[in-house]
């Protein structure tokens, strides 16, 4: 790997620029533009059909775009398509602004025009290229004649403008700026601000482009700094970015752009684009909606979001894009799911407003996900409180602290040797055929208690395929039924945890009862009773724990 063939092709500006330097966040949304249907369309393996660019442009509206570049008309027949069916069908709302991109050449800026015919607002964004790289090498121009095709681009949109019947605003990019002398840069820019003389009423956009990477983040908020001090017309301007992501900090180089002074974002859903891609705008106007500021954008449904995008990009949203891929949430790892867990009940306790919950930047809801599917995930690598959490939130079970702990360790044992996730219901599935209203070997048949002095108990049950009669004396329900099993059944163990509580909260709900008993072979058994009376329900948790002792038991003698 030959690196001393590469130099750095950014230049910094002729003075210090570190004023963005001193601001902590974005208080403000920027003005968003969506160039999915132009830059991504075109990065597309097989570009957007009409009627899909038609599904994307509606989806867009309803995130809540008002300015969408519709593509680039005089590229291909199924753009100058694409904007006329917009036009003609009166599709495009009334505060939307469509975009279209042309290159500073006659042939195709008149072409633009033609295709804009009867559009009530639209931005015309021409551009040419102003780079070292591409002065020398591809236009072979000297910087003069670079500058005089911007300005006679320029001129000949104002020239043209005059006779479009909708509102035409300017947009102009000095394409690869990031590879552009900042004086240059600049000059270009000014030169084309005094053609078109742009009031605060009526403002220009200077897209300063992200073209190709080729700094650190710092080095463009620099770069975009110097021309926010510089421009002319200042109040008449918006400075616009459009970063991609060849070095993966068009994020970065966004965030810091827009402390640095800009004022609009060019950008596609989830970063698609050309080579790496464009910036994500779902990332940048999530990232503000985690410091509290309303981006202006509605990403509350993001699923059917990515569902539409991938049907019409062919695209795939990758399972860890913020905010957006499928495991984002997710918590896999035991510690993590413990905090979390522990975290949304804290927030539950203290009644908050407020978002502070461990590993989640975000709450999941905000954006349509769950937290049990979402969230708490299960495989070998999950936690007690995890586990937990779900059977508690999800099905109502508040298990004991040591049979959380007992359990979770029974689930992960699971998961390991099928080496597979399990699913919520699949959990469920396990913790009812294994734990909860056991009858074998042994089975609970009827039961019936007096009081004289201590509470008697006579029990019946089959017992290893006999019925028995069990009776017994203790100093409550359960010290009875445990002395008869005792007495009558040959079974030692003690009862060292019982725990209860109500399925629901109506007058109707059953009862769940958890009861750890101390087994034979000096092993903690947790078993599960569920009834509609809690006598019941206690008494058959207590068989449950004795069927899980005999069975465990009888494995290890057979063996």
């Amino acid at each position: 790997m030959n690196f001393n063939k590469y130099k750095r092709g950014y230049f910094m500006p002729p003075e210090p620029c570190f004023d963005w330097v001193k601001k902590e966040y974005i208080d403000t949304a920027p003005t968003w533009c969506s160039v999915d249907l132009r830059d991504g369309n075109q990065s597309l393996i097989i570009p957007m059909s009409l009627d899909e660019k038609l599904k994307f442009f509606d989806l867009l509206v309803k995130v809540g775009f008002k300015e969408i570049e519709v593509g680039f008309p005089a590229a291909s027949e199924t753009e100058y398509q694409f904007l006329r069916t917009l036009i003609e069908q009166d599709l495009i709302p009334d505060d939307v602004t469509v975009q279209v991109l042309t290159q500073a050449r006659e042939h195709i800026i008149k072409k633009t025009f033609d295709a804009l015919d009867g559009c009530k607002k639209a931005v015309v964004h021409v551009y040419n290229s102003t780079s070292v790289a591409q002065r020398e090498q591809v236009f072979r121009k000297s910087k003069e004649e670079i500058l005089t095709i911007a300005t006679n681009g320029a001129k000949l949109l104002k020239e043209l403008a005059k006779d479009a019947k909708g509102d035409i605003r300017f947009e102009y990019s000095p394409e690869s700026f990031t590879g552009t002398e900042m004086e240059y840069a600049l000059e270009v820019c000014n030169a084309v601000l005094d053609i078109w003389q742009p009031t605060p009423d009526k403002k220009a956009i200077i897209n300063l482009p992200v073209t190709v990477e080729m700094s650190m983040s710092h080095v463009y908020a620099s770069q975009i700094e110097y021309m926010h001090k510089h421009l002319k017309h200042r109040d008449a301007v918006e400075i616009s970015l459009h970063p991609h992501n060849d070095r993966g900090c068009g994020v970065a180089d966004s965030e810091l752009g827009l402390l640095a002074g800009a004022d609009r974002i060019e950008g596609t859903l989830f970063g698609n684009g050309e080579r790496t891609g464009n910036v994500d705008i779902v990332t940048l106007a999530l990232n503000m909606f985690t410091h509290g500021v309303n981006p202006k954008l509605d990403f509350s449904n993001i699923q059917e979001i990515v569902r539409v995008y991938e049907e019409v990009t062919r695209m795939r949203v990758y399972d860890r894009q913020p905010y957006a891929g499928k495991l984002v949430f997710a918590a896999f790892s035991g510690s993590h799911q413990d905090a979390i867990a522990k975290g949304l009940k804290y927030r539950e306790e203290i009644g908050s407003d407020l978002w502070n919950v461990p590993y989640l930047p975000i709450d999941p809801k905000d954006v349509g996900r769950e937290y049990e599917s979402d969230v708490i995930r299960i495989n070998s690598q999950s936690g007690k409180g995890g586990i937990g959490y779900l059977m508690e939130e999800y099905y109502g079970f508040d298990l004991p602290k040591r049979f959380r702990e007992g359990f979770g360790y029974y689930i992960k044992d699971i998961s390991d040797k099928k080496h597979a996730e399990l699913m919520p219901n699949e959990i469920k599935d396990i913790f009812e055929k294994d734990f909860v209203n056991l009858q074998a070997p042994l089975e609970l048949i009827d039961y019936h208690f007096t009081r004289n002095g201590d509470i008697s108990v006579e029990v019946e049950v089959n017992f290893k395929g006999e019925h028995k009669m069990c009776k017994g004396n203790g100093n409550g329900r359960l010290d009875a039924v445990a002395n008869a099993f005792r007495e009558h059944l040959g079974l030692t163990f003690d009862v060292i945890d019982y725990n209860e509580h109500s399925l629901g909260k109506s007058s109707a709900s059953k009862a769940c009862a958890y009861v750890e008993i101390n087994d034979c072979v000096n092993v903690d058994r947790f078993g599960v009773g569920i009834h509609d009376d809690i006598i019941a329900a206690s008494i058959q948790a207590m068989v449950s724990a004795l069927n899980r002792a005999i069975n465990e038991k009888a494995k290890i003698e057979g063996e």
